[in-house]
């Protein structure tokens, strides 16, 4: 079994609490920009921000990898956004977990914002497509480790 460690280091364990999600089927690339979103925010703002992700009504701006991808309606004008529904609700389900934890600890959770969120790529699972006259063609698919670090300010 694999030992994990977090990527934030020097945290006060009293005045933090934190969560983590291995090996999520998710894009690293994308979930790095919804991190990049909700750092920052208070707790309540970003399940809030999540939530109208998931359902399609407040986009997240993108600002690399942008090549090809349309521009949406609620960001500044110019700017790449996307709705990334999957890593939303990975984000929010680790999110809660987080805040479970602080709940725990005993921290107040009105006073609580994401002090760290990060992403980084995990293994990567080989498959193969079948294709035509019998041959196949390699396939991978991307796996990604989200951490986040919630602090009572």
């Amino acid at each position: 079994m694999p030992h994990w460690a977090y990527s934030a280091s020097g945290l006060d364990p009293d005045k933090t609490a934190r969560a983590s999600g291995r090996e999520l089927r998710i894009s690293t690339k994308n979930t790095r920009e919804v991190c990049r979103a909700i750092r920052g925010m208070k707790l309540q703002e970003a399940k809030a921000l999540l939530e109208n992700v998931m359902k399609k009504k407040t986009p997240i701006k993108f600002t690399r990898h942008i090549g090809e991808v349309g521009h949406h309606h609620g960001v500044h004008k110019g700017s790449v956004a996307r709705y990334p529904v999957k890593i939303a609700s990975q984000l929010l389900e680790i999110l809660e977990g987080a805040e479970a934890n602080a709940e725990y600890k005993g921290l107040d959770l009105e006073k609580v914002r994401i002090g760290h969120a990060a992403v980084q790529k995990a293994r990567s699972i080989r498959k193969n497509i079948p294709r035509a006259f019998g041959r196949s063609s390699r396939f991978y698919g991307e796996l990604s480790h989200v951490e986040i670090v919630l602090e009572e300010v």
